[in-house]
């Protein structure tokens, strides 16, 4: 059975991520036996969820874990539901629904160079993805940076009660220094 780390990138994110290439050189360094995998997520949420099932079935017979960041976070916290995985979740969007209403219309994804919309099937279908309740806390850590000028951090607090949280003072929406929890990260995870 294999290790498998599936990264998941935010909203008009890529695999260039920082924080994914800071895992990507991690693993390649001190952990070569675990597979990373950082698809690049499509515009709907409803393919990037189909994305996201698909590479659970690629590895159905090996252990998968998972990182999100963002909108990746609230991908990550369906997963860890749908699949009973463990999740690492970085600044995690609780209501994106509601925070990409102010993107509603056309958008063009800077990555990807696809226009789409953001309308009232986008938001049905990122809703769908909603998870009410945590059902295995201890399979979430959530990293959280108070100096998020995106996502209100209280948020997460809120929703993620019972699971492990890291709540750093200061910091911004991409996690400054996540490097720093890298290895305890993948001990967390495996």
């Amino acid at each position: 059975m294999a290790k498998v780390l599936l990264s998941l990138h935010g909203f008009h994110s890529s695999p260039a991520s920082l924080k994914a290439r800071q895992l990507a050189t991690f693993l390649a360094k001190h952990h070569p036996e675990i597979i990373f995998v950082c698809p690049q997520l499509p515009c709907l949420p409803g393919e990037m969820w189909q994305l996201i099932a698909s590479i659970f079935e690629q590895y159905k017979d090996d252990e998968i874990a998972v990182v999100g960041s963002s909108l990746g976070g609230y991908l990550a916290t369906q997963v860890a539901e749908t699949y009973k995985a463990k999740v690492i979740l970085v600044n995690p969007a609780v209501t994106p629904y509601l925070l990409l209403k102010a993107y509603a219309g056309e958008q063009v994804h800077p990555y990807l160079e696809t226009p789409y919309y953001i309308n009232e099937d986008f938001m049905t279908q990122l809703k769908a993805l909603d998870v009410k309740i945590i059902n295995r806390p201890q399979n979430s850590w959530v990293l959280l940076q108070q100096g998020d000028e995106v996502l209100d951090y209280q948020q997460a607090i809120t929703k993620y009660q019972g699971c492990k949280i890291t709540c750093e003072k200061e910091g911004d929406h991409s996690f400054i220094g996540f490097e720093r929890f890298i290895p305890d990260i993948i001990k967390f995870l495996f």
